[in-house]
């Protein structure tokens, strides 16, 4: 291998980690993050008669969810499309692993 690409090798490997990394999520951040989400899902993330639980939920049904309100495949709840429209895709991130820590 030469060395330009030995550069383009690492630079990948950077571009890959960085964006697992991401797609992690902060936990911490979601838990702050997470003030608005328990106003109708509650504090434990359990939901009630008419706001589905969200704790427990794996990050790739989450993010798929919320990913689904923001492109308007999901059409159901007008207030949970506004709230994912105003979520970042770190965000998005956040919440679902700190509902992944959660218990059903």
């Amino acid at each position: 291998m030469n060395k330009y690409s030995l550069t383009i090798l690492a630079c990948a490997c950077a571009l890959l980690a960085a964006s697992t990394a991401q797609a992690a999520g902060d936990v911490a951040a979601g838990k702050a993050k997470a003030e608005d989400c328990a106003d109708c899902h509650g504090d434990d993330g359990k939901g009630d008669d008419k706001n589905p639980a969200i704790a427990g939920m794996s990050t790739e049904k989450f993010t798929k969810a919320l990913q689904e309100y923001q492109n308007g495949v999901r059409t159901k709840s007008p207030k949970m499309t506004k709230e994912a429209k105003g979520l970042s895709a770190d965000d998005v991130a956040n919440l679902a692993a700190y509902y992944a820590t959660l218990k059903k």
